[in-house]
């Protein structure tokens, strides 16, 4: 049995007993009845993941998977692949928003190469290179299943490290030029959605790259035929590294029983990957904001999931997942710390039909 297989044989559901612990907590604090809305419930989430009912987040990470993509050949972005290379290596050195972002909230960030196209250097920075950039998935597969797979039991196996250094709270992001190609694609194939209905314009295009970018995507999809109830297939053949790497990260918290941050909607993606792998994994993920990508309502509700943040943001690179952290410090202070009504001598709210 490889990695994958044992992963996803091995994710237990939520601990009940925590999840019904937190939820009479709420009920004794001193605040009025779901007055923490979403963020309560993802507490409650949080306790079930842990197994305890006073969830700790103190020691997070963003994992940022960083791969090229090359669909770039055919003009689908408006900058160079060079590009990926250069914001990785400034990711070692702490100089890209999410670094900046992070470290306001006390937040490590990890980079992974998982398929930068070509070597880049920093300490910080795991190696774990797959292959140099995927290939043009309008002349041929992306990569081959086998490398999909790797790239997955990769995310795994850096899900499983930060559980061995004692993460508590894991955020997922990437780096990568034509990602969100192969997000739309991937997108496309798994929703049977036409490209043109989950294609946006990344990081601004004209109308006319738009246009050209889904007539890309639908010439990958007619040339490879993914079978959209084979997710590996789907990801070697018109997928990315990087999405590859976080539908590891996933199953590997899962695993590992460690809450998982989506950023948006590449990460999104990832994790509708990682749930239709083992639907088990969705009750770890906790996704944070609405993206401004025409696929990302249409992920969210295929994940049946309701985010924090609708801020319009598409930065990428973890971001919108360290903003919900930052909710979620906020949520867990009166969670953690408030004073029950008993206390301050205040009659409990009752819940009223």
């Amino acid at each position: 049995m490889n990695l994958l297989d044992k992963t996803i044989k091995n994710i237990k559901p939520l601990d009940k007993s925590s999840i019904e612990k937190a939820k009479k907590r709420f009920l004794n604090i001193a605040i009025p009845l779901g007055s923490l809305g979403l963020l309560q419930d993802a507490i409650i989430q949080l306790a079930g993941i842990q197994e305890n009912e006073k969830p700790d987040i103190s020691k997070r990470a963003v994992i940022v998977f960083c791969a090229d993509n090359g669909v770039v050949a055919q003009g689908v972005t408006q900058c160079g692949q060079e590009v990926t290379a250069i914001v990785t290596e400034n990711l070692n050195r702490g100089q890209t928003s999410v670094c900046l972002m992070a470290d306001a909230i006390n937040i490590d960030v990890i980079p992974v190469d998982i398929g930068v196209a070509k070597d880049v250097n920093g300490e910080k920075i795991r190696k774990c290179k797959i292959r140099y950039g995927t290939a043009d998935m309008t002349q041929e597969p992306a990569m081959t299943r086998q490398q999909a797979i790797s790239a997955i039991e990769t995310g795994i196996k850096i899900a499983v490290e930060c559980k061995n250094d004692n993460y508590k709270l894991l955020c997922l992001g990437e780096m990568g030029i034509g990602n969100t190609t192969t997000t739309a694609a991937v997108t496309s194939v798994l929703l049977e959605l036409q490209p043109e209905m989950v294609t946006g314009r990344g990081a601004g295009l004209s109308s006319d790259g738009l246009t050209r970018k889904i007539k890309v995507i639908k010439t990958a999809i007619d040339l490879h035929k993914p079978n959209p109830n084979d997710i590996i297939d789907t990801l070697y053949k018109v997928g990315g590294l990087d999405i590859c790497g976080m539908v590891g990260a996933y199953l590997g918290g899962a695993y590992c029983r460690i809450p998982v941050v989506a950023d948006g909607v590449i990460a999104c993606v990832a994790a509708l990957c990682a749930v239709r792998l083992c639907p088990a994994a969705r009750d770890y993920i906790i996704v944070s904001h609405k993206s401004d990508e025409p696929a990302g309502e249409k992920l969210l509700d295929a994940l049946n999931a309701k985010p924090f943040i609708d801020a319009k943001m598409r930065l990428g690179e973890g971001t919108g997942a360290v903003a919900a952290v930052s909710l979620l410090d906020l949520a867990l202070a009166p969670y953690l710390r408030m004073a029950s009504f008993d206390e301050i001598n205040i009659d409990a709210y009752k819940q009223l039909t």
